[in-house]
This record gives structure tokens, sequence and C-alpha cells, in this order.
């Protein structure tokens, strides 16, 4: 698989292999583990990070979309460009729904692993849910350049190039896109909940002990996958709602599109709150962002006391 192949900026998770010897990178990016003994949870990782990475390739397009008046550059942008941030939010939704999903069966059954956190069965479940979303990706983008409408100007934004197919076409994905949102959204607030209740039934048996300290990190750790859920994407299907029927109205559909814009920026920050989740997630990472920062710190301080001593040198001795 492409996935396996990637260089990946995931975090060492605490279940990994002790053999696994790992070397922080600038901005600690890290490359993807080697070893048989693979868990699901770095594979939903992995997977996460691929979606980012799909993103960041296209960035550059989206940002000349921007800056460009060409009409080639906006074709480009409306057919491959849009269908990237589509596929990059909708993975980071479904890979998040799958790693809360995992981290709850965990706290549920810890002496024992579910038929849905083996490898085998993570790798599956990734794979279809990959295809899952080309299949309406491709479609559209053959869709885009099969019965586009010609246009004599420039437009500033898709709309114009959108023929009845395509906007027909864009009317049922931006209504059943947000079942997915909805789907996983639910499930994250109730493994939340669920959680929240396990460790006050721990903590009301016995007060401190280290069982009910236990499940406390995982509470964090589902909360911290919630609001930043929340954060991303609840803003971003708020407006997709009206702007999904009214789009095509010329008197609001400029607003809203304007409004989609600003959304659409919210949802894709994702990318930068991954890494919070990998932080959170993996108790390695933590340890390992440490260590960097010890090293940094060091090497900054022994920097500025060889440039304080360098001018004391220079300084003739008094006879």
């Amino acid at each position: 698989l492409v996935l396996h192949l990637l260089p990946v900026a995931v975090l060492p998770i605490p279940y990994q292999s002790p053999q696994l010897s790992l070397h922080p990178f600038q901005l600690l990016f890290v490359f993807g583990f080697e070893g048989s003994q693979c868990i699901s949870l770095k594979i939903y990782l992995k997977n996460l990070t691929a979606a980012d990475f799909l993103l960041c390739l296209f960035l550059p397009l989206r940002i000349t979309h921007y800056a460009s008046s060409s009409v080639i550059i906006r074709q480009l942008y409306c057919s491959f460009g849009a269908c990237a941030i589509f596929i990059n939010m909708y993975a980071s939704i479904i890979f998040m729904g799958y790693i809360a999903a995992n981290r709850y069966l965990k706290i549920v059954r810890p002496s024992g692993t579910h038929i849905l956190q083996t490898a085998k069965t993570a790798h599956i479940i990734s794979i279809i849910t990959w295809v899952f979303l080309l299949v309406p990706t491709v479609t559209y983008t053959i869709l885009f350049f099969i019965t586009q409408t010609p246009v004599t100007s420039n437009p500033s934004c898709c709309n114009p190039f959108f023929s009845e197919s395509i906007k027909l076409f864009f009317t049922i994905i931006h209504t059943l896109s947000p079942i997915i949102f909805l789907v996983v959204f639910i499930s994250l607030v109730l493994f939340y909940y669920s959680t929240s209740r396990r460790v006050l039934r721990a903590q009301q048996r016995q007060l401190a002990s280290s069982g009910s300290e236990k499940l406390v990190k995982p509470r964090r750790n589902m909360l911290v996958l919630v609001s930043i859920f929340c954060v991303c994407f609840v803003p971003y299907h708020l407006a997709r709602l009206p702007y999904s029927l009214l789009w095509s109205n010329d008197s609001v559909g400029s607003v809203l599109n304007y409004v989609m814009e600003v959304t659409t920026m919210v949802a894709v920050f994702n990318v930068c709150l991954d890494p919070v989740v990998y932080f959170f997630l993996c108790k390695s990472f933590r340890a390992k962002v440490r260590k960097v920062s010890r090293t940094t710190n060091n090497q900054q301080a022994t920097e500025e006391s060889e440039s304080t001593k360098e001018p004391l040198d220079s300084v003739p001795a008094m006879k």
C-alpha cells in the first residue's frame, strides 16, 4: 500500500514494539514504523496523516487559484483542488471516528483485543474508506470535464463552470455527506459520555485509586478528539446545509460562497491540530517532545554562554 511508503508525521504509540527506535526530525516529523507488529491505532493514524499530506500537495493549487486570474487555473482547481479538500475533510472525520472507537474499545476491553482492533481489520476498513471517498470524487471529476459549461469571463468561484448534471450531483453530495459527519459526531459524544460515566463510577467506588486514575487519561484523550472535531467541522457543516439548498440562487449564493470559504478554512485547520491528537494519545511522543525540547534549550544555552565568553576572552588582561 502507498500508505506504508509515505513519510508520516505520526507519533510512537504506547503499545509499540520495544525494538523500534525513532529519531526526531525538524518539526517533529517521524518516518513510518517498520516491523511486523502493526496495531490498528497506528494504521488509522497513518491514514489520517496521508489525508493531511494529500491536502498539502494541493495547497499550492488552491493558493494559485486565489492569486491568479487565469481561467485554466480556476478549472484545474474546481476539478481537482476542491476534491482534495473534500477527501481530506471526510477522511479526517472518518478516521478520527475510528481512532475514538479504537480507544473506547481499549477502555471497555482492557485485557483483550476486539476483532475491530486487529491490524487486518484496520487495513480492510481503511481500504474500504478510501474507495468510498474516491468513487464520488472520481465521478465528480469526470462529470466536470465532460459537461462543464464554457465561460466567457473570469469567474470568481466554481459555480459558473457547473452544468445542470454537476449541480444535481453537487446537491446530492452536499445533502448526503453531512450524514457522515452526524454519525461520527454522535459516536464521539457517546464515547466521551460513556467514558466519563465509567470514570465517575470508578472514582466513587475507589477514591483516588490507581484504577480510576488510569481512566482519567482516556477521558481526556476523548475530550481532545471531540473538541478538535467540534472546532474544525461543526462550523463548516452548519454553513453547508443552507449552502446546499441555496447555492445556485444568485441573490444569496455569493454570500453563502464566502461563508463556505471561511468555514472551509477553519475545517482544513485540522491539519495543524491533528498533531495535538497524536500528542495526547501517544505517551512515547510526549517523551520525545520533551527530549527534543530539552536538547534545543541546552544548545541555546551553550551558544549563549559561548557568545558571552568570546568578548571576555578578547579583553586584554590588565597589568
